[in-house]
């Protein structure tokens, strides 16, 4: 097959699997093409299988804002077309879903009927889809989509309650390559870092409001007190300094270290003991199952599609946003017995294993198969 693929070319969860699932599909002998404003974060490999497409937006003094879905929608027209790609794959509803519908009734008009299949993967309808500015352009977009995915069940019933939205949409849950995140630990780093046999503790995110990142620092404040443990935190975002201002005030600055955005997150997952993700909302919980891949055990809220991935008192703890001392007892919980941590561990590279790409990939290329069926059919 030939697949367009459209996302955001950032470290954002639809961004990553967007991407990943487009070097697999490459893998496995299909040509995919990456459209989008700029090369995808994780598209650093060259393969003969791989394309990528700029949008390039021009500004005009007329427009205050760069009309972006214009040009995605022409961008997407010349792909289709001189590509003469078999199905487009739009990742995140808001703006892409639309021009994909914008570039399919132009591609109609030169006698191409390309198959659209939208997937949703979580503010986009959790959050900014909900906003009456953007809802009704959502809802229209999701529904003229000749295919819909979502990454959880519980994003799919989200989609459900807020939107008008009579389509069938299928669940295909977010994956893990394992071959990637598969490292041994780097011994020489951990001591760096964590000297004295102190337990490392992450936390990933792109520390929005969400995420509640003062909640995971507060965490950790009542789990050092009792395990000697340093605390690193990669990403970056609107409340990372006020993260870093709470640092000093609980006294823990020289604890706890801020790494930024880093692409090979698993060479610093791999030496984790602890992954803490407290969000007030997760559609799914990618950055977790990443930490789980690694051997990593998961304290979360049990917000959105986590109870669909971290197993209460097997992969680690859940519970309810904002209950920092719940948290803090559990992770303590897992880390004061090594036999203990050892058995979480465990679980929770078994539990990633459910999600390994080998099985998710089949899933997606059964359904584009299905839509483009149903397509040529109408």
């Amino acid at each position: 097959m030939k697949i367009g693929i459209v996302c955001y070319p950032t470290f954002g969860g639809s961004g990553v699997v967007a991407t990943e699932l487009g070097k697999a599909l490459a893998d496995n002998g299909h040509q995919v093409h990456f459209i989008t404003y700029s090369q995808p974060a994780r598209l650093d490999f060259f393969s003969e299988n791989l394309f990528y497409h700029e949008v390039s937006v021009s500004n005009y003094p007329l427009f205050d804002f760069p009309p972006y879905e214009l040009a995605l929608a022409s961008k997407l027209v010349d792909v289709v077309r001189f590509e003469k790609l078999d199905i487009l794959h739009v990742h995140y509803a808001i703006p892409h879903a639309s021009a994909a519908f914008m570039a399919k009734q132009i591609l109609l008009t030169f006698g191409i009927n390309i198959p659209v299949v939208t997937t949703l993967h979580g503010t986009d309808i959790t959050l900014v889809g909900k906003d009456m500015t953007y809802k009704p352009v959502v809802t229209f977009s999701i529904n003229q989509s000749d295919g819909v995915t979502a990454v959880s069940e519980y994003l799919k019933k989200a989609t459900y309650e807020h939107f008008d939205v009579p389509k069938d949409i299928r669940v295909i849950p977010n994956f893990i390559d394992l071959n990637r995140f598969s490292l041994k630990p780097k011994d020489h780093f951990k001591k760096a870092i964590a000297p004295n046999d102190k337990f490392i503790i992450v936390h990933t995110s792109n520390f929005r409001k969400v995420k509640r990142t003062a909640d995971v620092i507060q965490i950790f404040k009542l789990v050092s007190e009792k395990i000697p443990s340093k605390l690193l935190l990669i990403g970056d975002g609107p409340d990372r300094a006020n993260a870093e201002g709470l640092c000093r005030d609980l006294d823990i600055a020289e604890s706890v270290r801020f790494l930024g955005k880093q692409d090979a997150v698993e060479e610093i997952l791999s030496v984790a003991d602890l992954f803490l993700m407290p969000s007030e909302s997760e559609s799914f919980g990618l950055a977790a199952l990443e930490a789980m891949a690694c051997k990593v055990p998961v304290v979360s809220s049990n917000a959105g599609g986590l109870p669909e991935l971290n197993i209460d008192g097997v992969t680690g703890f859940m519970s309810e946003v904002g209950n920092i001392e719940s948290m803090a007892k559990q992770a303590i919980y897992i880390l004061e017995d090594g036999e203990r941590l050892k058995k979480f561990k465990e679980a929770a590279l078994n539990r990633a294993k459910e999600f390994e790409l080998s099985l998710v990939l089949p899933l997606y290329e059964h359904y584009y198969r299905e839509i483009i069926e149903v397509v040529n059919k109408s």
